[in-house]
């Protein structure tokens, strides 16, 4: 069967002035600040001017582990926004803004697909309003400050063997992994060895994502930990006097993005941190502005719910004071049987039982989102060669599990292929069934924290850490940060460290290779195993058949 692809039924939407889009949320033109006539900033007046209004129900969206089959979470989200609306209730999308390093890698674009979409699509997997371009830059100005402040003098005596901040860049480029800088002689600085993330890793993005309002970014830019001492005293972005610069770059970028779907209904997409590397969930500021606007707002946290949706529950909303009505959990018949041990080549033809052998990746997803104390429905993200004996399996499963799994057929129908999914999640956010609470309590030692999710959520038997990572641990806690949560970074296809590793593992060893203070966010990230936090490019990378048509098109993204 031959379908459009995403960008040409995106070039194909009829959308509406920003203004209008905006109307419907009740906020006034001069409060829009509009970038083109399709999207916009939200001015940060108005976004105070809400303090006082009650929130709506938030709704959380996850997944299974990615598979190459696909699983469609962002699409379930958008599909789930225009669904609410389509059934009357008064919904808004929060999402993440894309990253030029999957969109030019591997991974492609980050707006939905199919009927479910958020529009300009091209715009928001490329520049879209510069905020990646701003984060990018207050993060290497930092950079930038340090190596100048140690060049003229190094008055705050900062010890070159102990700067732990890194440059960025929104690009995938393993060359820059591990590099010395300052090479050429005396006019160039003092050589030292450092290196580059992407910039959805650094944790400006992430202290973006968190901050309330501007007086927050700043103080939390302040309070990032750039280097150390000779006597290893830690030394803050504040002591350079880099916090106001830094904030000035990012002023505009703090302020949430207004677009719409396909179906012109409105869509916040602010902040894009990764899942795997970052805490993976869109900013604070959005999702808060969007609870004052809407009677439902849903959202996504990325990858699957061991990465994505712990750091939702365990940062965003532990830091944010949010408590989410419900989840949607989104699985496919066809990554059940990749779970199941069937070949991607293989995945069009009917297997139940691999569809049941798949399974239990599903149910333990629902069971670690159910153990924060949060109801689940499952959205089976429908594709053509799903046939009804798999489906009923799926369904069967989930049944098994004390939930129900709903057929959504938004990639192809839009609003009307996920009406019963959103008659689900409004029955069950209405329940008042959520208890939400954290996995674990601040007061909880930063190690045990660690083994709280490796054994909890990952379902592992031991966290493996060398005495230098535990020390360094301890001295965090001497320091005071003890209280702060963990943003875990490990591989985002398998519970396990190990990517091929699919199902549900058991009796698994989580290995820690590197500890990471994030001060100014808020939060320890743990690298486990081989992740990267400055990943490759495929063989094959997807720039190589993006190009711009005859008419000046955008061709190959998707």
């Amino acid at each position: 069967m031959a379908f459009k692809t995403d960008i040409e039924i995106a070039r194909e939407a009829k959308k509406k002035p920003i203004m209008e889009i905006g109307a419907k949320l009740g906020i006034p033109a001069e409060h829009l600040l509009p970038y083109g006539h399709d999207k916009a900033k939200v001015s940060q007046e108005f976004i105070k001017s809400l303090a006082g209004k009650p929130d709506g129900k938030l709704i959380l969206v996850t997944a299974i582990n990615p598979t190459p089959a696909g699983e469609g979470k962002t699409t379930t989200t958008v599909g789930l926004g225009d669904g609410l609306n389509r059934i009357g209730k008064k919904a808004v999308i929060c999402i993440r803004e894309a990253s030029l390093g999957p969109n030019f890698g591997m991974k492609g674009g980050a707006a939905g697909g199919g009927m479910a979409q958020v529009v300009p699509m091209e715009e928001m997997n490329l520049h879209f309003t510069g905020d990646f371009h701003a984060i990018t830059s207050a993060h290497n100005l930092l950079a930038a400050m340090i190596d100048n402040h140690i060049y003229w003098g190094n008055e705050l005596g900062i010890d070159e063997r102990r700067v732990v901040w890194r440059r960025v860049m929104d690009m995938n480029d393993r060359a820059l992994r591990d590099i010395v800088v300052s090479l050429g002689g005396v006019s160039n600085g003092f050589p030292r060895q450092t290196g580059f993330d992407i910039t959805v890793a650094s944790e400006v993005m992430a202290i973006l994502c968190l901050a309330n309002d501007l007086e927050d970014l700043q103080k939390r830019l302040g309070d990032i930990v750039v280097a150390y001492t000779r006597d290893k005293k830690p030394i803050y972005c504040r002591d350079l006097k880099a916090d106001g610069a830094m904030t000035v770059l990012l002023k505009d970028a703090m302020q949430p993005n207004l677009v719409q779907t396909l179906e012109n209904n409105p869509a916040f997409v602010h902040g894009g941190p990764f899942a795997n590397i970052a805490h993976g969930c869109n900013s604070v500021i959005a999702t808060k502005t969007a609870l004052k606007l809407g009677e439902y707002v849903v959202t996504e946290a990325g990858f699957g719910a061991d990465l994505g949706a712990e750091k939702f529950f365990d940062i965003k909303c532990r830091k944010a004071g949010l408590k989410p009505a419900a989840a949607v959990i989104v699985a496919t018949v066809r990554a059940m049987k990749m779970n199941g041990g069937v070949a991607k080549a293989d995945l069009g033809t009917e297997n139940v039982e691999a569809v049941k052998k798949g399974c239990p990746n599903l149910g333990r997803h629902i069971a670690n989102v159910k153990s924060f104390g949060v109801p689940v429905v499952v959205a089976i993200n429908h594709f053509y060669s799903d046939t009804d004996a798999e489906i009923a399996a799926v369904k069967a499963y989930v049944a098994e599990q004390g939930a129900e799994a709903v057929l959504c057929k938004h990639w192809a129908q839009g609003s009307a292929g996920i009406e019963d999914l959103a008659r689900a999640v409004v029955k069950l956010a209405e329940s008042g069934a959520s208890t939400f609470a954290p996995l674990y309590p601040d007061e909880m030692g930063l190690f045990q924290k660690i083994e709280t999710i490796a054994k909890r959520i990952y379902h592992a038997d031991e966290v493996l850490a060398d005495k230098s990572i535990r020390d360094q641990l301890k001295a965090w806690e001497a320091a005071g940060y003890g209280h702060l949560p963990i943003c875990m970074a490990k591989t985002q296809y398998s519970f396990s460290t190990d990517p091929n590793l699919r199902g549900a593992p058991t009796g698994h060893s989580v290995p820690v290779r590197e500890v990471r203070l994030s001060a100014g966010a808020g939060f320890i990230v743990v690298i486990c195993g081989e992740i990267m936090t400055m990943p490759g490019l495929p063989k094959v990378p997807s720039a190589e058949v993006i190009r711009l048509n005859e008419q000046g098109q955008v061709e190959g993204l998707f």
